[in-house]
């Protein structure tokens, strides 16, 4: 089989099915309840869309406690004049991209991802489609939406987020990964955890076991890009370097 070439930003550097915990009846799913049918909901036609929301987060450090770490620290300072600075914390400059690596029961496979462009369809194989880049945390985010009346035709799909520039630090920028199935609740992951110096996550994998749509909370943190992912979960594509354009 052909291993097609793909874009990487290496040059940066059973359980129960769900807890209903999240909010406005969504379904969070989590380390004790991480699985979800979506066979099982009734929720195999039409487009499953899948959400990034994220937001450049202020920093963590409260400007008081700083200031009285700072004085323990330096006593001598608290005589010399404060620095005037702006108004409000720090914040957190972040890009992060949301993408899809796939596996089609042909044996086809690839990627869906802001970088590259490569976009996918939504309507011709892979049957996954990106809405297009989010660079700033805009309020819509980023969504890739599956055309689950295709179902039978995919393996499995890997949903995953990498920070593209900025500082690696996914617990400081609110990220929630949310599916929208075409019928029942919402199901939400939150990118919370600390996973210092962490460049990419795998968020959840859906797979098609034997004909039932299973999604699988995965959170699992890695320190490269896309190639470290893949070799993770051996899907065995071949990565380039990328880069997107200024904006």
């Amino acid at each position: 089989m052909i291993r097609e070439k793909f874009f990487g930003n290496w040059g940066y550097a059973a359980t129960r099915q769900f807890d209903a915990s999240g909010t406005n009846g969504a379904v969070e799913l989590t380390k004790r309840h991480p699985t979800f049918s979506l066979t099982k909901q009734g929720a195999v036609t039409g487009n499953l869309r899948v959400n990034l929301s994220w937001r450049m987060r202020t920093s963590d450090f409260d400007d008081r406690g700083s200031s009285l770490a700072s004085s323990l620290r330096h006593p001598l300072r608290k005589f010399t004049p404060d620095v005037v600075q702006a108004q409000g914390q720090a914040m957190v400059n972040v890009d992060l991209d949301l993408a899809c690596m796939y596996e089609l029961q042909d044996g086809a496979k690839g990627v869906v991802q802001p970088l590259g462009n490569i976009l996918g369809s939504i309507n011709a194989p892979p049957y996954i489609q990106l809405s297009g880049d989010d660079r700033f945390g805009s309020g819509s985010g980023e969504t890739i939406y599956i055309n689950m009346d295709h179902r039978d035709q995919f393996k499995r799909l890997l949903v995953f987020v990498y920070i593209y520039d900025g500082t690696p630090a996914f617990d400081r920028t609110h990220a929630m990964v949310t599916l929208y199935p075409g019928n029942g609740p919402r199901l939400e992951v939150s990118l919370h955890e600390r996973a210092p110096e962490a460049r990419s996550c795998a968020v959840v994998l859906i797979e098609n076991i034997k004909g039932e749509i299973l999604v699988r909370r995965e959170m699992k943190y890695v320190y490269g890009f896309q190639s470290e992912l893949d070799r993770l979960y051996g899907w065995g594509l071949q990565w380039g370097r990328g880069y997107k354009s200024k904006v």
